[in-house]
């Protein structure tokens, strides 16, 4: 099969993202990755879309040059443009989507709209090629969580997602709440490697209830104890350590529940939140001796170009590609999604 070089790129939020790859007999290599991260919106505890769209507009340009300059390539030898055409924010999403719009027209090469969460079960492709389906997908984000029974790339039957806060949200709002900069989950995880386990009995929401999930209760549990606390300082490691192993436990526990269920020897976990070493940890102790479990490295679980070209990529080898009318979206289904529901960004 001829060698096909793939140019993608990601704007559904506050970062910044180019990637190329090189599709070879179906295998994906990354020959460059650029993600430029606001750091902006730290000031406000949290992303203000107006300004993120405008530094995307900014940045857009510089980002996916320097991109192709890492690469080695040029715009004649790319192949294809993928990029992200949501959920997100569609401000964001419309500076790369235009940007991607525009170079794939002049260059006359077809165009590849990505959903972003099929990105994200594409990403661990990247550094584990021998990832094949079928296998049982938690994906976890600020925006998303929802696990997912992949059958085969390109169909995705969806067992159940959050009914509230998405497992990102809830460690950056309890970030917040502990007093951490944004964001939080991160520093949440951080804090929690020094806190003593067991002081709060924070629930479990819904954790036995199949495979939808429930965080806003958790959160709430949080806030109170932080408003009952006599010397946060004293409490706030212990805290962190206690809605992080709430959270956890309920994460582990479905994504088990599921790879039991359906029989599935393999589980991989993406998303900003797969970059939490516990969660890691805990759900490979969990399937230990039954299945084994497939994590990114961090710089491919956030937001990132290279999983929306891997995706794009793949979709182009099938024929497929979108015509300069796609439009940008904040809610759709995964495509090839069984049981779906609109997944908003």
């Amino acid at each position: 099969m001829a060698t096909r070089r793939i140019l993608g790129i990601e704007t559904s939020c506050d970062e910044t993202s180019a990637a190329v790859l090189r599709f070879e007999d179906e295998q994906a290599a990354l020959q460059s990755l650029v993600i430029l991260s606001q750091d902006i919106h730290r000031v406000f505890g949290g992303v203000v879309p107006e300004l993120a769209s405008r530094e995307h507009l900014r940045t857009i340009g510089p980002v996916v040059e320097r991109a192709l300059a890492e690469a080695g390539v040029g715009h004649s030898q790319l192949d294809g443009i993928a990029v992200t055409a949501g959920p997100g924010l569609i401000g964001s999403l419309l500076v790369g989507l235009m940007y991607a719009k525009g170079l794939a027209y002049g260059l006359g090469k077809p165009l590849i709209g990505v959903h972003h969460l099929e990105g994200h079960l594409f990403a661990p492709v990247l550094e584990d090629p021998t990832l094949r389906p079928p296998f049982v997908a938690l994906l976890v984000s600020g925006g998303h969580t929802l696990l997912l029974d992949v059958e085969e790339w390109g169909r995705y039957h969806l067992l159940g997602e959050t009914q509230d806060d998405a497992a990102g949200e809830a460690f950056d709002k309890v970030g917040t709440l502990l007093g951490l900069e944004y964001p939080g989950g991160a520093r949440v995880e951080q804090l929690a490697r020094t806190g003593t386990p067991g002081r709060f009995d924070f629930p479990r929401p819904m954790i036995r209830d199949g495979y939808v999930f429930s965080f806003s209760g958790l959160k709430t549990a949080v806030l109170r104890a932080v408003r009952a606390s006599a010397n946060l300082e004293a409490d706030r490691a212990d805290l962190a350590r206690d809605f992080q192993d709430a959270i956890i436990d309920v994460l582990v526990t479905k994504t088990t529940r599921a790879v039991r269920e359906r029989g599935r020897t393999t589980a991989m976990i993406g998303g900003g939140v797969a970059c939490n070493q516990a969660l890691a940890a805990a759900l490979a102790h969990a399937l230990q001796g039954e299945a084994r479990v497939v994590v990114a490295t961090p710089r491919l679980n956030t937001d990132n170009a290279a999983m929306i070209a891997a995706a794009g990529g793949w979709r182009l080898g099938r024929g497929e590609h979108s015509g300069f009318r796609l439009e940008p979206f904040d809610a759709a289904p995964l495509p090839g999604l069984v049981g779906a529901l609109a997944v908003s960004g």
